[in-house]
């Protein structure tokens, strides 16, 4: 009897098995396919991290205060390249004023140097005149060698003069060409160099708005995958109740194997067996529904991510797009402007350089001019004197001297020349000195501050584009690998895909074997009240206590049964209650 007993439970119970192992294949895959989706979700909220930290670097370089500060400087090297045709204008009127006065000075050296030919020539006349009187000979030879000193004074100093007119002349000529070119270039230019400012300035800010944007997409798109993650609690919870039901099997399986089942008769375990079926497949069907509504959910949002994803590529396209090609053509424009620039600041330097030139050796000529002035002074005074000594010994000397006396009169009148003319040069050097001081001013910062301003404002551009191209980079590289993550993502939870149609196989099975109708075990409520309870304490979810309950009442036995809670009134409180 005992083998027949034996024999009649496992024929019983093999669909029952079929059953657990079913659902233990279930299990299985809710507990794989989840564990995988949280996974990938986990990943995607690392590389979304990187992403957002990409983008604030990108907005930091954006917002550098020392790039605006670059820019700034770049409008003030302009500004000071558009005064330049003003500067260079003064500097060529510095140089038509310094060679006037050069040429005023001339004429009065032009008339030393006459002077002194007449003094020559008296001074020979002198020579052959005293020729017979021994006294004067000596005298004649010491005033004409006087005479060619101060000769070789004015010629010397008409040299220095004749040096400085061609050095004038040099710097005025090249002055002249170069303001031309001002006039035709400095504007264009500067203009250029606004325009390409003005275009970085406006690039820059394009790439801010889109920076945001992207944000704002990315951000989104993190709030998301936080929800679906929270919402991934339904594998868990369907892992939880699908075990519920495993354990249900495995409670009755026990039951019937025990003391108080072996009590009950064929018909009465047919009818326990069938209200467990009918449990199990009310848990079942409940689960599926809830599955079913919360997975969709979570798939919706999952489906949504591809939108968010496509307007992240494409904003992140424009910006690669701006900062690569579109940026790179600012740049090149920026510094072909630059170089421009900088050939007008060489024309600038080289100006610079001859007017400085022309200034000093204006100086220095005038203080020659002012050691020559007096030199000649001492000669037309050494002259005089002599004259003036021959005459008192040609007086002495009577008739015989008369004609030597004659000729150093007039040695004396044109040596009193001399005087004139020098007090003239002498009025005129502050006159020099003053124009070879407009021709290079104190103030001029010169163009060598201008070159270096250009090429530090440029070096300070580039330098904030490759920061920018190089986050830019990043954050491209971030974007691609989100769009891949994501994608992953999407196959993979699609949990309604096999996953879902498992469980919806299962509890139609579990519908299947238990029938239409739940059997009337009220006679048998004293004797599965330990059953009952043991159930009933697996479970961790109001729901499948009520639905329990719906099925096997609760009796006198089981008060010793967990309290049940109110009923959920929303998917909200089952959650909460799930993780209970």
């Amino acid at each position: 009897m005992a083998h027949a007993l034996v024999l009649s439970n496992a024929v019983a119970y093999t669909s029952a098995r079929d059953i657990s192992q079913t659902l233990e294949s279930a299990r299985s895959q809710v507990e794989e396919r989840f564990l995988e989706g949280g996974t990938v979700l986990l990943s995607v909220m690392d590389v979304l991290n990187r992403l957002l930290n990409s983008l604030e670097s990108v907005t930091t370089a954006l917002d550098n205060k020392e790039a605006s500060d670059t820019s700034a400087d770049l409008r003030a090297t302009v500004e000071s390249l558009m005064a330049l045709p003003v500067t260079d204008e003064n500097r060529l009127q510095a140089l038509v004023s310094l060679a006037h006065t050069g040429r005023e000075l001339r004429k009065h050296v032009a008339d030393m140097q006459e002077t002194m030919r007449y003094l020559r020539t008296f001074a020979v006349t002198v020579k052959i005149t005293g020729a017979g009187l021994a006294e004067f000979a000596g005298f004649a030879q010491e005033i004409l060698e006087r005479i060619y000193s101060g000769t070789d004074e004015v010629n010397r100093f008409a040299t220095h003069l004749d040096s400085l007119d061609k050095e004038v002349k040099l710097a005025a000529s090249f002055g002249a060409g170069v303001s031309k070119s001002y006039a035709d270039t400095v504007p264009a230019v500067a203009g250029a160099l606004r325009d390409d400012a003005a275009k970085i300035a406006a690039h820059r800010k394009d790439l801010g708005v889109i920076a945001r944007e992207v944000g704002a997409i990315a951000r989104a798109v993190q709030g998301k995958v936080a929800s679906t993650l929270s919402a991934l609690q339904i594998g868990d919870i369907t892992r939880q109740r699908i075990e519920h039901v495993q354990a249900t099997f495995s409670l009755l399986e026990d039951f019937f194997a025990g003391e108080d089942g072996a009590r009950l008769d064929a018909g009465a375990r047919k009818r326990l067996q069938n209200v467990i079926h009918h449990l199990t497949a009310a848990q079942m069907s409940d689960m599926c529904a809830n599955f079913q509504r919360d997975s969709e959910n979570v798939v919706k949002t999952i489906a949504s991510f591809d939108h968010d994803m496509r307007e992240i590529l494409k904003l992140r396209d424009r910006m690669s797009g701006e900062s690569g090609e579109a940026g790179g053509n600012f740049m090149r424009a920026l510094e072909s402007s630059v170089s421009a620039a900088h050939e007008i600041v060489k024309q600038v330097d080289t100006a610079s350089r001859q007017a400085d030139q022309v200034s000093q050796s204006t100086i220095g000529t005038a203080a020659k001019l002012s050691e020559a002035i007096g030199n000649i002074r001492a000669v037309k005074t050494d002259i005089h004197y002599m004259a003036l000594n021959t005459n008192l010994r040609c007086s002495r000397l009577g008739e015989e001297g008369r004609s030597i006396n004659v000729v150093t009169a007039e040695l004396r009148i044109f040596a009193g020349k001399l005087d004139d003319s020098a007090d003239a040069i002498v009025n005129g050097l502050p006159a020099l000195e003053a124009a070879a001081g407009r021709v290079a001013p104190a103030t001029d910062a010169g163009a060598g501050n201008l070159g270096e301003s250009l090429t530090s404002a440029v070096g300070n551009i580039r330098s904030a584009a490759n920061v920018m191209e190089n986050e830019l980079k990043v954050l491209a590289e971030n974007g691609r690998e989100v769009a891949t993550k994501i994608s992953l993502l999407i196959g993979k939870l699609d949990f309604q895909h096999n996953l879902g149609e498992a469980l919806a196989g299962c509890a139609d099975m579990l519908e299947g074997v238990a029938g239409t109708d739940v059997a009337d075990i009220s006679d048998l409520a004293e004797t599965i009240a330990p059953l009952d309870r043991k159930i009933f304490k697996h479970y961790t979810m109001v729901q499948e206590r009520n639905i329990h309950r719906g099925i096997i009442p609760a009796s006198e036995d089981s008060t010793s049964a967990p309290a049940e809670t109110a009923k959920a009134e929303n998917d909200e409180d089952l959650f909460a209650d799930a993780l209970f």
